[in-house]
């Protein structure tokens, strides 16, 4: 399948060849040394070139291609002219402005960078061009899928000659792999293996757009982390603090695993049961990083060690699990840096000056977002970022805010360590809004003491001159009234019990004079209570409150005299028949009726009092 695409690839690129502009003949590579390091999962492409413009015109701009395969994986780019001669050169630094093009008649497989010089190459003239490209997810496993104890396998595809439009003269190719152990690669003439570099060429003449597929089969178990998403958030506090938190979701984008995992065998012998698996990272955090975190959705992560200088400060983090290829992990990374360190001032204006990517080592990132929190009250509000990012605002609400805190959003996608570039964000801020919150403390507690305090002292009873006022009263009055009655029965019902009583002891004693003593008390406690409650009633029939209740009131008024009535007749039957010297059978039939009716009256009288009790 690959050969075929490769052959696909030369057949378009003859094509092109046949079709390319004639412009491109008047700069030659007089010599292109290339450096591809496969070493991790990031490709990166090192290429020095040394440009002659064999032309009569001033040259100002140098053509870069990548054939399909790479200008889709190409993460970043860039290009600085070389000011040194030999092994002591050194680069100017500044890379110079790159961006696509599209050239006329050259061949749609191709994408094409314009490199602008910051002067145009004269007649006869040359320079030295170093060439920085980077390329991520370009190592395709194969297989794609590996068991726990197998090592990871990669293929990666490139052209031995440099593919450009320019005619070169000398060109060379290293390969540095990560491992001594190879297990195939496309042999061409000139080509050497010495252990983990392999080289080919020098090749001699390769005119424009010659391509000459390699492939090679390597080993390679270095960490394959990429994030799918990280979110990055850094809040300003002008109190001193820039906080830093780090949401991660991320994978292992190696060969996938098959199989069962036992982790047994991966804790007796990790490096051959898990070659492929990674169980740490490392994160180089800013000098002076304070108030470290690392955990997830379950909660904190232990499994981390923190160590720094004045120089730097390290966070080396572990799963909760090693990650073989295709497994998944999410976690957040939190941190607090001086202010000092990363605010200044410029024109009036403050900037934060803080690095784009993650701190992770060697990790890709498929989509990177940044967001900056600035201060509530910050404006005119605007973000340098050395690459070409999408940029919007957008707002925060927290503690104490009013009108929330501007956030300035940067997205960018296919990011890689080289992306960690520092980048600023400019705005302006009145020193004086910094004692908002502590105002709006200050004056919340004092509002609150003060209401507290009002609260204590004011009088808030409903005016008595209302209607709810006024029937709160009357039927605090009825209630008071029916409680009376309540008591006043109460005190019959004892009356009554007395009087059982006495009959009691007669029947053991044989004393009529006590009983008769008895009775005449018991009747001058209940002539006293029935005066009592004619007031007490009327009050009732009276008041509006009382119209639900006072049915009830006078049925047991009545029920109790009834009662009364009753167990007086009672007393008197009992009473004469002893002073007759009757029988006990004799009494038992003549009050036998009365006894029934008694006991049904008290019955009823019980439960009306239970329902006054409860109103």
């Amino acid at each position: 399948m690959l050969r075929f695409a490769f052959t696909l690839l030369l057949f378009t690129l003859a094509f092109g060849v046949l079709s390319s502009s004639p412009v491109f003949s008047d700069l030659i590579l007089a010599k292109v040394d290339r450096r591809i390091d496969l070493t991790s999962q990031i490709v990166r492409i090192t290429t020095s070139l040394k440009v002659e413009n064999a032309g009569s015109n001033p040259i100002s701009e140098i053509l870069l291609s990548f054939p399909e395969n790479q200008a889709k994986h190409l993460a970043y780019l860039t290009a600085t002219l070389n000011e040194g001669k030999g092994k002591g050169k050194a680069s100017s630094g500044a890379g110079l402005p790159t961006e696509v093009v599209i050239p006329k008649d050259v061949p749609d497989s191709l994408t094409f960078y314009s490199v602008s010089l910051p002067k145009g190459l004269g007649k006869g003239e040359s320079l030295l061009l170093d060439v920085l490209a980077v390329f991520t997810h370009a190592l395709e496993p194969f297989p794609e899928k590996i068991s726990q104890a197998d090592i990871q396998l990669l293929l990666f595809q490139d052209t031995a000659h440099f593919l450009s439009p320019y005619k070169v003269m000398v060109q060379s190719v290293a390969v540095k792999l990560p491992e001594a152990r190879v297990e195939s690669y496309t042999k061409l003439e000139g080509t050497k293996l010495s252990g983990s570099e392999l080289k080919y060429g020098p090749f001699h003449n390769i005119p424009p757009f010659s391509y000459l597929p390699i492939i090679i089969h390597f080993e390679n178990n270095q960490p394959f982390a990429v994030a799918e998403e990280l979110v990055r958030e850094i809040e300003i506090s002008h109190w001193g603090n820039v906080q830093v938190t780090e949401h991660y979701n991320l994978f292992h984008g190696g060969a996938k695993s098959k199989g069962e995992f036992s982790r047994l065998d991966y804790q007796a012998r990790p490096y051959v049961r898990g070659a492929s698996a990674f169980r740490r990272l490392v994160a180089r955090l800013p000098p002076r990083a304070h108030s470290v975190y690392y955990r997830d959705e379950i909660g904190n992560i232990s499994t981390s060690s923190l160590w720094g200088d004045s120089k730097k400060t390290e966070l080396e983090i572990e799963p909760r699990y090693p990650l073989f290829g295709g497994w998944r992990t999410a976690f957040t990374i939190g941190y607090g840096l001086p202010l000092r360190d990363f605010l200044f001032e410029s024109d009036g204006k403050r900037f934060l000056n803080f690095s784009f990517g993650s701190p992770i080592n060697e990790l890709v990132i498929d989509t990177l977002i940044v967001k900056v929190v600035l201060p509530e009250g910050s404006k005119d509000i605007s973000a340098s970022v050395p690459f070409p990012v999408k940029q919007w605002q957008e707002t925060k609400f927290s503690h104490l805010d009013l009108v929330g805190r501007p956030v300035v959003v940067l997205e960018k996608n296919n990011v890689v360590p080289e992306h960690n570039e520092h980048f600023q964000v400019y705005y302006k801020f009145n020193s004086l809004s910094m004692l908002r919150e502590p105002l709006m403390l200050i004056f919340g507690f004092f509002f609150l003491f003060v209401a507290c305090i009002v609260y204590m002292h004011a009088d808030l009873s409903i005016s008595k001159s209302s209607a709810s006022y006024l029937a709160k009263v009357q039927w605090e009055e009825v209630q008071a009234t029916v409680q009376q009655i309540h008591n006043i029965i109460s005190h019959c019902l004892t009356a009554h019990d007395k009087l059982e009583a006495s009959l009691r002891d007669l029947s053991r004693t044989g004393d009529v004079q006590a009983c008769k003593a008895t009775r005449k008390s018991v009747d001058s406690l209940l002539k006293g209570v029935s005066k009592d409650l004619k007031p007490l009633v009327t009050f009732l029939q009276s008041s509006p409150q009382a119209a639900h209740i006072l049915p009830k009131v006078e049925e047991l008024i009545a029920k109790e005299r009834d009662l009364q009535e009753r167990l007086m007749a009672k007393h008197t039957t009992v009473v004469d028949c002893y002073e007759k010297k009757l029988g006990g059978r004799e009494i038992e039939n003549r009050i036998a009726s009365n006894q029934q009716k008694i006991t049904s009256l008290r019955q009823e009288v019980d439960d009306l009092m239970d329902f006054i009790d409860e109103i």
